[in-house]
């Protein structure tokens, strides 16, 4: 038994253009029928929604734009900081809509527009982001979609980018962060002049970051404390560091993303009284303490 339009619509996501519900087996007379009865509202004339269509595709195809930039990227799963905004992009010279105090980007990413998509591409989201948002708020986006797998570094080091800003991003960003926080944070102190290494093994378990030879960064991420086991690990791994005399800073979400002067300041303290040298420890003669995993790239 076919499905009615409002079912089939609900199914797909609740928009879809009216070419896909042709397409897909129902009439113009099923169309007009479901639009005359009120489940389903028609936007800018091409696109069928039902009311259970998320709001950010209902705007864009209200405007006959896509979710774009963050927006699209958190569709697609990425480690994004917003800014409490929507992002849409539309056609260069696209004229008479009110995008209702979003963000609007008046370009398509590389690889341009079908009018089938209401939200871009990872490719054309991440060339916006790095476009858009800062640095590291756009390193981080980046190096999430590398570590998930949306986009292959071969791939984006062939792609044309006409913005500096989108190049500065691809040539900085790595496959070494486990997460969004630590690619901003790491970010952030290389801006400074503060070396880090990514990923470098001590005493049998890779730490995040590593300054000289014997200042341990650690970032915990939003969820570190919701596993009791993982993290009785980790200060476990920080004790045993303590007693081969390195020094482990560990700062979680909260102060990486809110209180960031405060972590730069006490790393640059660090720094100045040398606890990232170890000229002055006695070494323990086991040289595989230091170990590198992987290169750093960025």
């Amino acid at each position: 038994m076919r499905t009615s339009l409002t079912e089939w619509l609900d199914a797909e996501g609740g928009i879809r253009h009216v070419q896909q519900a042709l397409h897909a087996g129902h009439t113009r007379y099923a169309i007009r029928t479901a639009v005359a009865a009120g489940s389903v509202q028609r936007l800018r004339r091409v696109w069928l929604a039902t009311s259970s269509a998320p709001p950010l595709l209902r705007m864009a195809a209200s405007i006959n734009g896509r979710a774009a930039c963050v927006s699209a990227a958190r569709l697609h799963g990425l480690w994004t900081i917003d800014d409490d905004r929507p992002h849409v992009a539309v056609a260069h010279g696209a004229s008479r809509f009110d995008a209702a105090g979003a963000h609007v980007h008046w370009n398509a990413g590389p690889l341009g527009t079908h009018r089938f998509e209401l939200v871009e591409p990872v490719v054309d989201a991440l060339v916006h982001v790095a476009e858009c948002r800062p640095l590291d708020h756009a390193l981080a986006t980046w190096e999430s979609a590398l570590r998930r797998r949306a986009v292959d570094a071969r791939y984006l080091a062939r792609l044309p980018l006409r913005h500096a800003a989108a190049r500065r991003v691809r040539d900085g960003a790595s496959q070494l962060s486990d997460s969004g926080l630590e690619s901003i944070a790491f970010a952030r102190l290389r801006r400074i002049g503060l070396p880090v290494r990514q990923q470098v093994r001590l005493l049998g378990h890779a730490v995040d970051g590593l300054i000289g030879s014997h200042l341990v960064i650690q970032i915990d991420g939003f969820e570190f404390h919701q596993d009791a086991a993982s993290r009785r690990r980790d200060i476990a791994h920080d004790r045993r560091l303590a007693l081969m005399g390195f020094t482990v800073l560990r700062f979680d979400y909260q102060q990486v993303l809110y209180r960031w002067e405060e972590i730069e300041l006490q790393i640059r303290l660090a720094v100045a009284i040398g606890l990232h040298d170890a000229r002055d420890i006695r070494s323990s003669g086991d040289r595989t303490l230091l170990r590198p995993i992987r290169t750093n790239s960025a």
